[in-house]
C-alpha cells in the first residue's frame, strides 16, 4: 500500500519541495526531499526510494540528467518522474534517454502528479511480481526460455528469436494459461507507438509459432477466437492430462 511507499523528491525551490512533501505526505507516501544533484545520489545509495520526482534544473555541477544517468548506471531500477520547465520536445527527449520513465511539466497540477506516481508505483510492483525464477529460466511443458542468454529451447532445440519475439513470448511466458488480449499485449511488449489497426502482432505471433513449431513440436501458443492469445497446450493434451 502507499503508506509503505517511499518517495525521493529532488528540487531546488524550496516553495516547491514543500508543496509536494505535504501533499505526498498527506497521501500516505514517506517522502525525503533533497535540493542538489550530489544530496539525491547519497540519498538513492542511503535510503533507496520506490521512486523519485526528479527536477532537470538543479544547482552545482549535477543536473536532474546527470543524476538520472548516474541512478540508471548503478543499475538502479525505480521509477524517475522528472519535471522540467521547458516545454521543448529535444528537453523531454533527453531526459527520456537519460532514463526517465515520464515527465511533467511546469507548472503541473498536482493532481496529475499524483495520478503520475500512482501510475509509475503499480507498474514497478508488476514488474517486480513479473521477475523471473532464481535461474532466470521460464519453463512450460518441453519449451524453456533463458532471459541470461536470451534464447529459447524445444527440448534439446535452440531457438534463436529477434528482440521483439523474445519480449512477446516472455509476456506469454511470464503468464502460461492465460487468454490475453490483443491491446495487452501490444501495451506490454510495444507500447503505445504502434498504429492501431496494425497487423503488427499477428505478423509475430505467425513468425514465433513458425519458430517454435520448426521442428514438428505441437503447437503451445494458441488463438482464443474473439479474445487473445494464450500459452497452453493443445486440446487433446490438456483433456489428456486431465484424465489421467
Amino acid at each position: 500500500m502507499a503508506q509503505e511507499q517511499h518517495i525521493l523528491v529532488v528540487e531546488d525551490e524550496r516553495a516547491i519541495a514543500s508543496f509536494l512533501r505535504r501533499g505526498l505526505v498527506f497521501e500516505g507516501y514517506r517522502v525525503t526531499v533533497a535540493d542538489t544533484g550530489a544530496r539525491a545520489l547519497d540519498a538513492v545509495r542511503d535510503d533507496p526510494p520506490d521512486l523519485i520526482i526528479l527536477d532537470i534544473m538543479l544547482p552545482g555541477d549535477i543536473d536532474g540528467l546527470e543524476v538520472c544517468r548516474r541512478i540508471r548506471a548503478a543499475g538502479e531500477g525505480m521509477p524517475i518522474l522528472m519535471l522540467t520547465a521547458r516545454d521543448e520536445v529535444a528537453d523531454r527527449v533527453a531526459g527520456l534517454d537519460a532514463g526517465a520513465d515520464d515527465y511533467l511539466i511546469k507548472p503541473f497540477a498536482f493532481e496529475e502528479l499524483l495520478a503520475r506516481v500512482r501510475a509509475l508505483l503499480r507498474r514497478q510492483e508488476r514488474r517486480r511480481a513479473e521477475e523471473p525464477a532464481d535461474d532466470g529460466v521460464y519453463r512450460f511443458a518441453d519449451l524453456t526460455l533463458d532471459t541470461t542468454s536470451r534464447f529459447a529451447y524445444r527440448g534439446d532445440r535452440r531457438i534463436e528469436l529477434t528482440t521483439r519475439e523474445y519480449e512477446l513470448l516472455l509476456l506469454f511466458m511470464r503468464h502460461p494459461n492465460q487468454v490475453l488480449t490483443r491491446d495487452v499485449i501490444m501495451e506490454r511488449v510495444w507500447g503505445y507507438d504502434f498504429p492501431g489497426e496494425s497487423n503488427v502482432l499477428e505478423v509475430y505471433v505467425s513468425n514465433l509459432r513458425r519458430h517454435l513449431e520448426a521442428g514438428g513440436e505441437p503447437r503451445l501458443l494458441q488463438t482464443v477466437r474473439g479474445a487473445g492469445y494464450a500459452l497452453r497446450l493443445p486440446t487433446e493434451e490438456r483433456a489428456g492430462s486431465q484424465s489421467s
